[in-house]
């Protein structure tokens, strides 16, 4: 599990000063760039080490309650699912202890041929170990 922090800014917001709807997907990817961040881990990083990058390939949200300027917004995230060439991100979004969302990224595991494109591959067991 990786935890991490936001402090919303008005430009996060609608004219209400309520989050605007998609920056929560920004935030879910944000977190997921820091937690590999805290293991040494980029995009590059994997790309170097592994040949591979993990794309999206579904995400979806829920939203209990609105975060407003100038919250912290505490977003917990936890690999729910391993799949062979997937896996899933479950993200609960939360403002003074209370919970105002959820959500999921899917991600492949994708390997990067010389060519640059992306394949398919099954996600390698170090990589696994890491996130545990």
């Amino acid at each position: 599990m990786f935890e991490t922090a936001f402090t919303i800014e008005w430009g996060d917001c609608d004219e209400a000063g309520i989050v605007f709807y998609p920056n929560y997907f920004y935030w879910f990817d944000c977190t997921w760039q820091r937690w590999l961040r805290s293991h040494g881990l980029s995009q590059r990083e994997l790309k170097r080490r592994f040949g591979s990058v993990t794309p999206l390939v579904k995400v979806g949200a829920q939203f209990m309650g609105p975060a407003r300027y100038d919250d912290e917004l505490t977003i917990r995230a936890e690999v729910a699912e391993w799949q062979e060439r997937r896996f899933r991100i479950d993200y609960k979004l939360s403002v003074r202890n209370v919970q105002i969302a959820s959500g999921f990224e899917q991600r492949a595991w994708a390997a990067v041929t010389d060519m640059g494109e992306l394949r398919g591959a099954s996600v390698p067991q170090e990589f696994k170990d890491m996130l545990r």
